[in-house]
């Protein structure tokens, strides 16, 4: 019989925060050096973007076909490999000499974070399956998420304003060694989760290709009407290569990137779609509001950081607030009360005013936005990988951050064009103000919409008790 690798808990998931800071830290730390990024390079208004695009296509695209090879060949082999190459991307992206050359690092990077990512997450899931460890270690992961995004915007900024927007890519390199070593000493290894037939390869291409179509489709909507024939010509080609996905999932000999079948647990189905819109909602959020101090009231790049950090660290502390909240209260119940609270804190951003001031447009509506979605952040994981089997703990995983990933780009291509065509052509403070203003007020109605998501497809369940946890004994996939 096959030895078993010793379980370490308390390193695998120190290993799982590390990796999860450093992903969160590297969307947070571009955001705030955008402008110096567009003025550096030479980026158009639209083209701007796809600095964000770039990586979230990439990243949700491919995030499937990451974790189907992370229960194939191996959760901790397949997280180094999207380290290694997370890295060197960073790199390459601090070198670029034009617009083009960082798209493609962005893009490298999206490939990258695509296969650590779910590893990551697979591997705490299966570290901690149920009980009150559970609860704890989801909270650290998303507390350790939040804290990225709250020390990526400082770091963001003081290093676009003090030293040169290319550190803005070449920090996440030493973050991405740190990580490498710690998940190298500190992650046992395992044996592979699945051993089925080779992985989808053409499905992950297909659904990447369709949603890149997508996004590309709306985001030119600033230069082409919706009904034009370059639109719907567009948007036609990526609802076909979405279709082919489908049904090569269906029909594909190899093993398919998503059991179609696993869209049957409610859990799973109902904690994706919710964050789907959250991530359309929040991204959008972070770009939006980052711009308007920095494009509306003329602040500098370290000042929007430090301004940024009470929306950061609420999140911070709307994670905390869950775990312990956590041990009285279904996630459910989390997710309908964060999304809430977060709603109202967007709807409270779209009040913002071309004279606006810090402590009423900018701090009040962080502090409410970022602890509602605090409150979110660690139950919508628990719930979407609750009662999963093992060997599709990584698809499920993949599944979980492919949808924030795509519903960022999708959110971000959608209310950037709905901003850029209520900014007009006149392109002053004022009409910015408006145009973010309208993002901002969009967000919220998006996140009212998982609020409605929560309440009508996850089912309703008790809270946890002790080790044996109610929601995880309800929510086993139905048999196909």
């Amino acid at each position: 019989m096959t030895q078993q690798p010793t379980v370490r808990p308390g390193m695998t998931l120190a290993a799982v925060a590390v990796v999860q800071f450093m992903v969160s830290l590297d969307l947070s730390v571009v955001n705030v050096g955008l402008p110096q990024i567009a003025t550096g390079l030479g980026f158009g208004e639209a083209g701007l973007t796809w600095v964000i695009h770039a990586y979230a296509l990439t990243f949700g695209g491919l995030l499937l076909l990451g974790g189907k090879a992370a229960d194939r060949y191996g959760r901790k082999r397949v997280l180094l490999l999207g380290l290694a190459l997370f890295g060197l991307a960073s790199l390459a992206g601090g070198f670029a000499q034009e617009p083009g050359q960082l798209v493609a690092a962005r893009a490298a990077q999206g490939i990258g974070a695509a296969a650590l990512a779910p590893a990551a997450l697979a591997l705490l899931t299966r570290t901690f399956p149920s009980g009150r460890g559970r609860i704890r270690a989801f909270g650290v992961w998303s507390a350790a998420n939040a804290a990225g995004g709250a020390l990526g915007v400082l770091i963001g900024g003081l290093l676009t304003e003090y030293a040169d927007w290319r550190w803005v890519m070449f920090v996440n390199a030493p973050m991405a060694a740190c990580a490498l070593a710690l998940a190298w000493r500190g992650v046992a290894a395992g044996a592979p989760a699945a051993r089925g037939g080779r992985p989808d390869v053409l499905g992950g291409l297909l659904v990447t290709a369709g949603m890149t179509l997508l996004v590309f489709g709306v985001v030119r909507t600033d230069r082409y009407a919706w009904t034009s024939a370059a639109t719907l010509t567009t948007l036609a080609a990526a609802v076909a290569l979405l279709a082919a996905f489908v049904q090569v999932e269906r029909t594909t000999s190899r093993e398919p990137l998503v059991r179609l079948g696993l869209f049957a647990n409610r859990s799973v189905a109902g904690a994706n779609l919710y964050n789907l819109l959250a991530g359309a909602a929040m991204t959008s959020a972070f770009y939006f509001a980052s711009l308007y101090l920095q494009r509306v009231l003329g602040k500098g790049p370290a000042a929007t950081g430090v301004m940024f950090l009470p929306f950061a660290l609420a999140i911070v502390a709307g994670s905390v607030l869950a775990v312990k909240l956590g041990y009285r209260f279904a996630g459910r119940t989390l997710l309908v009360a964060g999304g809430l609270l977060t709603a109202t804190g967007l709807a409270w951003f779209g009040l913002i005013s071309v004279d606006g001031a810090f402590a009423t447009d900018i701090l009040g509506p962080s502090l409410v936005t970022g602890t509602g979605f605090g409150l979110c952040l660690g139950p919508v994981v628990s719930l979407a990988t609750a009662g999963v089997a093992p060997h599709e703990a990584g698809t499920a995983s993949g599944l979980l951050s492919s949808s924030r990933q795509i519903g960022a780009s999708l959110g971000l291509a959608a209310l950037g064009s709905a901003a850029g065509h209520r900014t007009g052509r006149d392109v002053t403070p004022a009409s910015l103000n408006d145009g973010f203003g309208l993002g901002l007020t969009l967000g919220a109605g998006l996140l009212l919409a998982a609020v409605v998501i929560a309440l009508t497809v996850l089912r309703r369940s008790a809270p946890p008790a002790g080790e044996g946890r109610t929601e995880d004994r309800e929510l086993v996939p139905a048999a196909d």
